[in-house]
């Protein structure tokens, strides 16, 4: 098939694997916003249906890393662009909230100042800086979560894609420019808190952070914010737009022949997937109460990478489970041996990429595919699917 034909021609298959795969995650989404905050607010502590509050806070903090992993989906697996800096992305969305939530301690700080945060005061600053402006506001400090990461994504990808930039030489200075970042954040004189970052938040439009009721709507947010950003990628991969992405993945020369602006396509995905990111920061950091410059450390986004990896790279699905599943597995393992963590994370990486070259999510519509083969008795013929699944 040209590559003409693949750009136009319907996709009744994937579409409807995409659509069950839409639904169950969807629903799954739906009985976490309920289930978990209601088992946590109407059951009392010794009851066996009881949620901890703990762990509605680890599980709100797992959907914000699966965000994270399903903006790298988008721009890795359907556009073939290996972002190793999408851990400043999210960390930038992460700080424009904590701005929002240090405005809003006001006088409850340590040192009483109603307008400076505590290190400003503390580092002997005697005004706000201006880009601290407007935070106070939080549909302002929502829109900058969006904004500046976009902004970013939009300047960096304008300069490296007109330019020609791609495959490791733009994972290298993508990682460059996170490390650049964290080196800034760093820095006293930047007014973002330096080294401790931005903490000791009190509330979130009038509510107490530390309440349940506050962390159990927490986390319904980030279920719908992560069942929206899911429907929109969606969307646009399933669209003529995504199939001219996913074209430009696998053969950009040839698309370029055919008269199409390729940088622009490849901008679009990337500020788009640095927008996602930048929105589960800001929804990561109220569950957390803190961020600081350790987010914007390169190993982060490397494994972000990972998760996507193991999940599945390119579909969607795949990644916002690698999202989960890992970091659920990061929580136990480093609890158990804390030591070797990474090494474990190492071989969990290794033994996917090996095994299972779609990921683990990725790899079960072949493995589906397979068993129906195997349950209707087929031979030679019947393993074409399989041999197809796996040929790619």
């Amino acid at each position: 098939m040209s590559l003409l034909q693949r750009l136009y021609a319907p996709q009744p298959q994937a579409q409807g694997k995409g659509r069950l795969a839409s639904v169950i995650l969807l629903t799954v989404l739906a009985a976490i916003a309920i289930l978990v905050p209601l088992l946590n607010l109407t059951m009392p502590p010794g009851s066996a249906l009881h949620v901890p509050t703990y762990l509605v806070s680890l599980l709100g903090k797992y959907l914000c890393f699966a965000m994270l992993a399903l903006s790298i989906d988008l721009i890795w697996g359907f556009c073939g662009i290996l972002s190793l800096g999408h851990g400043a992305f999210f960390a930038l969305g992460g700080y424009a909230m904590g701005m929002h939530l240090m405005r809003q301690i006001g006088e409850r700080g340590v040192y009483g100042h109603p307008i400076l945060p505590d290190f400003m005061v503390f580092l002997n600053w005697k005004e706000l800086p201006w880009y601290w402006y407007g935070f106070d506001i939080f549909p302002f400090a929502v829109v900058m979560a969006l904004f500046v990461p976009g902004l970013l994504a939009f300047v960096f990808g304008w300069l490296a894609f007109r330019s020609r930039v791609s495959g490791v030489y733009l994972s290298i200075i993508t990682q460059a420019m996170t490390y650049a970042l964290m080196l800034a954040f760093f820095r006293n004189d930047m007014g973002f808190g330096g080294n401790n970052g931005l903490t000791d938040f009190k509330d979130l439009l009038g509510f107490d952070l530390q309440a349940d009721t506050t962390r159990a709507a927490l986390l319904a947010a980030t279920c719908i914010a992560l069942g929206g950003c899911y429907l929109m990628c969606r969307a646009i991969v399933a669209s003529k737009l995504g199939r001219l992405i996913a074209a430009i993945r696998d053969d950009e020369p040839r698309v370029r022949f055919l008269g199409y602006r390729v940088e622009n396509f490849k901008l679009f995905v990337f500020v788009l997937s640095a927008m996602i990111a930048g929105l589960a920061g800001a929804l990561y950091v109220p569950q957390v109460g803190i961020i600081n410059p350790g987010e914007f450390t390169p190993a982060n986004s490397i494994e972000a990478v990972i998760w996507v990896a193991i999940g599945g790279r390119g579909t969607l699905y795949g990644a916002i489970a690698g999202g989960v599943l890992v970091n659920y597995a990061k929580t136990v393992l480093t609890g158990l041996i804390p030591e070797i963590w990474l090494f474990a994370l190492g071989g969990m990486f290794i033994a996917v990429t090996l095994f299972f070259p779609k990921g683990l999510v990725g790899s079960i519509p072949a493995a589906v595919d397979w068993m129906k083969t195997k349950a209707g008795g087929g031979g030679g013929a019947s393993s074409a699917p399989l041999a197809k699944e796996a040929g790619e």
